[in-house]
């Protein structure tokens, strides 16, 4: 089955074809600055999606697509996997924008411009936040007034969920071990990034919360911080709530502590001797390493712990750091294997550690492309 992968940003169009009998993937592309006309870039993404089906005319040699796979980043409480998308569906999508006014709007554009022109086509949504439903409510809930969760969905959803889900099964089969069976601490590392603690194969907490903005040190937002820093600037009048969320999200972590986002740039001013970007890496290998430990004793006892996504499958200096304050978790890594590059699934760990530390390359286009050959297939038959 051909499965078009859609990835539908404020701004910009990922996508990508896979081959789903072979795993193979057949083209993928970018259209950018989607609603910015100048310069002949796209109106909308109707516009945008006419623009890959152009490509993909020329690209795929008249083949044509059996199915369509969207990641949406938002999926409530109400989905907890993959679903055929139908307008009901679309409508609870959109519906749950609130929760991610960035992401799940430019997904309704995506689905809408695929069924003006492929009508027939089945589409599927793949969500963010699914592999994480399996968390226990004392772990998602937070300590505010009851109304804030009944009222508007105050409580930890989590994210990156189709990259977690995939690492953590590939991960269990690397070690040999029954993912039913695995415990495990998955880290996905990139400019956005995020720590999940597996018991049983599935996920039991989560470091993003109500939005992708708690947690880690991330390439522009800051992760965990005091609320009362928001509130104190907004009633002292110095930020809006508009500046603290611009701020926040997109001028802070690695690029508000050594003024870029880009880790290759901040590890080599580091060695250079920046003082700013060493303690950028400081402040952030070491909120991963206090989740990482916390989600040992979470799980009972991690198997495991897996680097991946950007950061955690090329930055061997940065897994380097983490590492080495883990020590009394009894984690060492082997030097040279560390250092070595690989898209394959690889144990980085020294004979004697403790636990093993993997990197295990993600891959979430062909985690939602089997998603969506699964369901429409079903649906087919």
């Amino acid at each position: 089955m051909l499965v078009l992968v859609i990835n539908s940003g404020s701004s910009s169009l990922k996508y990508q074809v896979r081959d789903t009998a072979g795993g193979e993937e057949l083209t993928s592309g970018l259209v950018e600055r989607i609603g910015d006309t100048a310069g002949g870039h796209p109106a909308d993404h109707q516009e945008a999606i006419d623009r890959v089906f152009a490509d993909l005319e020329e690209e795929l040699g008249g083949r044509g697509i059996d199915a369509v796979g969207h990641r949406v980043v938002h999926g409530g409480e109400r989905f907890a996997e993959p679903v055929l998308i139908d307008f009901e569906i679309t409508r609870a999508i959109e519906r749950l924008s609130p929760l991610a006014p960035l992401h799940n709007p430019a997904a309704v554009a995506g689905i809408r411009a695929i069924q003006g022109r492929w009508p027939k086509t089945p589409q599927v949504a793949v969500f963010d936040t699914a592999f994480h439903r399996t968390i226990p409510e004392h772990a998602w809930r937070y300590a505010v007034p009851d109304a804030l969760y009944k009222e508007q969905g105050v409580r930890r959803y989590g994210f990156h969920g189709t990259s977690h889900d995939f690492v953590t099964g590939r991960a269990a089969g690397l070690l040999g071990i029954e993912r039913e069976r695995f415990r495990a601490v998955v880290a996905h590392l990139g400019n956005g990034a995020s720590v999940t603690a597996v018991r049983g194969g599935r996920s039991v907490d989560t470091s993003m919360g109500y939005t992708p903005l708690e947690g880690l040190v991330m390439g522009t937002r800051s992760g965990d911080l005091d609320p009362s820093i928001i509130t104190q600037l907004i009633m002292r009048g110095e930020y809006t709530a508009e500046d603290l969320d611009r701020i926040l999200n997109q001028d802070s972590g690695l690029k508000g502590l050594a003024g870029t986002n880009d880790m290759r740039a901040v590890v080599e001013a580091a060695a250079a001797g920046d003082d700013a970007a060493e303690l950028a890496l400081a402040v952030a290998a070491y909120r991963l390493q206090k989740y990482i430990g916390g989600y040992h004793v979470a799980v009972g006892g991690a198997q495991a712990i897996v680097f991946t996504a950007g950061i955690g499958e090329n930055s061997w200096q940065f897994r380097l750091r983490v590492a080495e304050g883990l020590g009394a978790l009894g984690v060492a890594l082997d030097p040279m294997a560390n250092l070595a590059r690989s898209r394959e699934p690889r144990i980085i760990s020294a004979p004697d550690s403790a636990i093993p530390v993997l990197v295990v390359p993600t891959d979430e286009e062909a985690e939602i492309a089997r998603a969506t050959a699964e369901l429409a297939g079903r649906a087919d038959g």
